[in-house]
């Protein structure tokens, strides 16, 4: 690939399967949700050479690390030769806590909470 050629950051999201489409990735970079160099980012700039990506997807916080960067779609196989993932383990670690706590059950035909339930189901989910 030729180093003159530019890469919007938007594209390259979408073709490293960081985001499902590439409206999607333009629409985090307007939200101020993907920093480089500590810089909130707008869809058109360009990706260079091992730079450092900081992606925001509440609860987690994910780094990447740019080996090359590539227009079109991969597949998921071959993400690993474009980008790095430095994402630490704690951060990971959020989601499956966010997972964990999300399903309640209640017996069937029990209906929808009431608001004193509920209240009670807030409290024990701030315990944990």
């Amino acid at each position: 690939m030729p180093d003159n050629k530019h890469i919007r950051i938007d594209k390259f999201l979408w073709s490293v399967r960081i985001y499902k489409t590439r409206s999607i990735a333009s629409d985090e970079c307007r939200k101020g949700r993907i920093i480089i160099n500590d810089i909130q980012v707008k869809p058109s700039r360009p990706v260079i050479k091992n730079e450092i990506i900081i992606v925001k997807k509440p609860p987690v916080i994910y780094s990447y690390r740019v080996i090359e960067p590539i227009e079109n779609r991969v597949s998921a196989k071959l993400v690993e030769q474009f980008v790095v993932d430095l994402t630490p383990e704690e951060e990971k670690a959020k989601l499956n806590i966010r997972q964990a706590m999300g399903i309640v059950y209640r017996d069937k035909g029990a209906g929808r909470p009431t608001k004193k339930e509920r209240r009670l189901i807030d409290r024990i989910k701030d315990q944990d």
